[in-house]
């Protein structure tokens, strides 16, 4: 068995296509029965956030492709439509992939906490549906160590970070008071 992750992000995909491709918490627990039940398939895990759709998977070697073409069957699109958008990693880039996410150095600001959450809260659900074993599991525990470690150990959450935290400071820095000023946030997603 081997370790995949198949996904698309900020960087690599438009807002328009994440959405598309984005899995409510509705329908999240029976893609993981889909997905999971998928031939080749032994275990997954699904990360949607406003800014990725990661598929986690331990495949069988013959059913590497397997994912991402459930991908493109789960949400209709034409076999191939998210290939050019679509990151790949495979065994122990997999699991740097996956640590990398869950200390926030691949988020839109880097170091970000939320995404350690939704990662537990993807892991919660896999484990509800069943569609985790023994190997991922482990590594997910591992994950949480190594974020947590990360996060004491480095100053990478020494202060507060989001995209809105963010965007505040740029906006101070941009006005002389800002409370003065009249500032129209458009978002396409929580803050």
């Amino acid at each position: 068995m081997t370790l995949i992750a198949y996904g698309l992000n900020y960087l690599t995909a438009p807002v328009a296509l994440r959405e598309k491709v984005a899995f409510n918490p509705d329908e999240l627990k029976q893609a993981l029965y889909s997905l999971a039940d998928a031939p080749g398939v032994e275990e997954a895990l699904i990360l949607s956030t406003c800014n990725r759709t990661e598929l986690y998977c331990r495949v069988a070697p013959e059913a590497e492709l397997i994912p991402a073409e459930w991908l493109h069957e789960h949400h209709c699109l034409k076999r191939g439509k998210l290939n050019e958008f679509l990151v790949s990693y495979r065994g122990l880039d997999a699991v740097r992939h996956l640590f990398r996410v869950a200390t926030g150095l691949e988020s839109m600001v880097i170091g970000e906490p939320q995404i350690l959450g939704q990662i537990k809260e993807a892991y919660r659900i896999a484990k509800a549906v069943g569609s985790l074993k023994t190997p991922m599991d482990r590594l997910l525990q591992n994950t949480f160590a190594v974020a947590k470690r990360v996060r004491t150990d480095t100053r990478i959450g020494a202060n507060p970070v989001s995209v809105a935290y963010t965007a505040v400071r740029l906006a101070e820095r941009m006005f002389i008071k800002l409370e003065q000023a009249n500032v129209l946030l458009v978002g396409a997603g929580e803050t």
